[in-house]
């Protein structure tokens, strides 16, 4: 008999809460976050009720401004912009570095903030603070090369990032631009993050660092954040048809921009036999519940060694573990080892679990299903935002599950008999951001690898969007505008010599690194 669980000591929302108003008063109230603009916090914006996926409790919802409050904030933030760009690059360094002290130091509340506001397990949160530093410290440490015959925006820097990594890619990014000598906005993410983004934002603002942090819908606000001539350079991290939108725009009103889409990833299996290997880094694919944008939802399998392939894939994806990220069987006991928790809340868990009911309706096998009994969770509590890990064969032409990246710990499998449907399987989204194929050949993956549309092609091997000097973009759909990653990303926020043309994706051009 399964043993009962409870929550860890001192790990509550009500506890993380109560953290929060003690470090940054001047940014948490009793009920609600503040607005961060014009270099104080203001009271403003409607806050909207939310819900954590963890055990659908109540939490810190978006305080949401209106449009013309944001263009005030964005009017602010230029005046913060042609300030700091003037400040001396030692003196925004010792800013920066000051800021990761104050992040190290409130290193375990931000993850604990994490785990209730997006549902990452313990280890995945943490990990996502410290990438922020010590991808951060890697910059403040080497910064001075990176900007030599550079010299920063006309405007400051306006991020619209995804909920999923709030720290190592939107807190990440803000510090190195501002670093680079820009003003930076940030947008909170509608579904997540808004408690630890303000706690980091709180942390860097009393460094002196000229952030502004704003909640609202993307369409109220896009008129400031992106179309705002005010604004220097816009970067985004989300999905191909908001992207899709905001590229338009930009390109109509040629603003430098750093657009990262969703792309379906995928992970080719042709004439390979190191099966030991696949079962190992299964586990890893499923980190997160494959909300990530480098995820690998997609297996394109050579026919012949397809009962290979699943003796090997099936014992690791049983072997998952699942349930509550703080739940534990004696209060003092550590947080659990997760591979995943909830997905990011109840409206996602429902549109995955029906677009597998649709597929296998239209012809897609269940190959595997995780079983909810096998989960970790409290006596009661609410389970509406997860999902258990499920497979599926073939799915159908009509169905979003073949074709799009689904956000959510479903993988498919395609069978296929020849390179080149090997390659056209491994393709069909139009492009990706990492890719990976398994063959034992060297000499057929340096064949096969330029002809996959990923930014990033491993052999046999998982690719990341990487840290520090290893640089990240995507190919076709998946990316516009300018990579990043090691000095892309400050060449991709500061202007360089006449007539310079940023590695990227652009409608006149196709740079690669």
């Amino acid at each position: 008999m399964a043993p009962t669980l409870t929550l860890k000591s001192g790990t509550s929302w009500p506890d993380a809460w109560q953290r929060c108003l003690a470090v940054a008063p001047e940014a948490f109230r009793d009920d609600r976050v503040l607005n961060l603009w014009n270099g104080g916090w203001q009271p403003d914006g409607r806050v909207l009720p939310a819900v954590s996926p963890v055990d659908g409790s109540p939490i810190a919802g978006p305080p949401r401004l209106d449009g013309a409050t944001a263009q005030r904030a964005v009017r602010a933030a230029l005046d913060q912009h042609r300030a700091w760009r003037h400040v001396p690059l030692e003196e925004r360094r010792a800013r920066v570095a000051a800021t990761l002290d104050a992040l190290t130091e409130h290193r375990t509340l931000l993850a604990l903030l994490l785990v209730w506001e997006i549902g990452k397990p313990w280890r995945l949160a943490q990990a996502d603070v410290d990438r922020a530093i010590d991808g951060v410290r890697w910059y403040v440490d080497g910064i001075d090369p990176m900007l030599t015959g550079r010299a920063p925006l006309d405007g400051p820097v306006s991020n619209i990032a995804s909920w999923n990594y709030p720290m190592s890619v939107l807190v990440h990014a803000v510090l190195v631009q501002a670093l680079a000598g820009n003003a930076v906005i940030a947008k909170t993410p509608t579904d997540g993050g808004v408690a630890c983004l303000t706690l980091a934002c709180a942390l860097a603002a009393r460094e002196g660092i000229p952030v502004t942090l704003v909640s609202g819908s993307g369409g109220e606000l896009s008129e400031a954040l992106v179309r705002a001539p005010e604004i220097g350079c816009v970067s985004f991290v989300g999905g191909r048809d908001t992207g899709a939108a905001v590229a338009t725009t930009l390109a109509d009103l040629g603003k430098r921009h750093v657009l990262e889409q969703e792309g379906l990833n995928t992970w080719g299996i042709w004439n390979h036999s190191d099966w030991d290997a696949l079962t190992a880094v299964i586990p890893k694919l499923f980190d997160y519940g494959k909300q990530r944008c480098t995820a690998y939802p997609r297996f394109v399998v050579q026919r012949q060694l397809f009962d290979a392939f699943l003796a090997a894939y099936l014992p690791a994806v049983r072997a998952l573990r699942v349930g509550h990220p703080l739940a534990v069987e004696d209060p003092g006991d550590p947080c659990p080892e997760l591979d995943f928790g909830p997905v990011i809340n109840a409206a996602k868990a429902k549109e995955l679990q029906d677009q597998v009911a649709e597929a296998v309706e239209r012809g897609a096998v269940p190959l595997y299903r995780g079983s909810p009994g096998d989960a970790r969770f409290l006596p009661g509590q609410d389970t509406s935002a997860y999902v258990q890990p499920v497979t599926l064969l073939n799915p159908p032409r009509s169905s979003p599950l073949h074709h799009a990246e689904p956000f959510g710990p479903v993988d498919t499998i395609v069978l296929v008999d020849t390179e080149a449907e090997l390659l056209a399987a491994m393709n069909a989204s139009n492009g990706a951001l990492v890719a990976t194929l398994s063959t034992d050949d060297r000499a057929t993956y340096e064949r096969l690898a330029p002809q996959i549309r990923a930014f990033k092609v491993g052999h046999g091997t998982p690719r990341s969007r990487g840290d520090r000097d290893e640089l990240f973009g995507g190919l076709g759909a998946s990316w516009r505008g300018a990579f990043v990653g090691g000095e892309l990303l400050v060449r991709a926020v500061t202007r360089g010599p006449a007539g310079e043309r940023l590695p990227g994706n652009f409608p006149e051009y196709q740079l690669l690194p």
